[in-house]
């Protein structure tokens, strides 16, 4: 019962991301981070209230998880192929310390 819950949440969560949807994470993150960051510090200067500048800051963070840590699917726009793992290459000789790999 519990593998089968364990399973359904795995699947959820372990959803595929390419490279270029790591790359639009990365930047939607550092963007948010900031700009929330940068608010939250004008607001708290403006006002001279720390509480306000620190939630602000925790909302701005919220935010940014919400928009990284799911696998939304923009992130798996562009897949890679991947050969499969018996896919053979001919003519391809590799050696390794003198010895024959592949």
């Amino acid at each position: 019962m519990a593998d089968q819950l364990l399973d359904q949440v795995r699947d959820i969560v372990e959803a595929p991301i390419d490279y270029e949807g790591q790359r639009l994470a990365e930047l939607i993150t550092t963007v948010l981070l900031g700009a929330s960051g940068i608010f939250a510090f004008f607001i708290g200067f403006m006002t001279q209230d720390i509480k306000l500048t620190l939630y602000i800051g925790l909302a701005g963070t919220a935010v940014t998880f919400l928009a990284v840590v799911p696998p939304w699917p923009l992130y798996n726009k562009n897949p890679e192929s991947w050969l499969s793992p018996h896919a053979t290459v001919s003519g391809l000789h590799i050696d390794v310390d003198g010895k024959k790999v592949g």
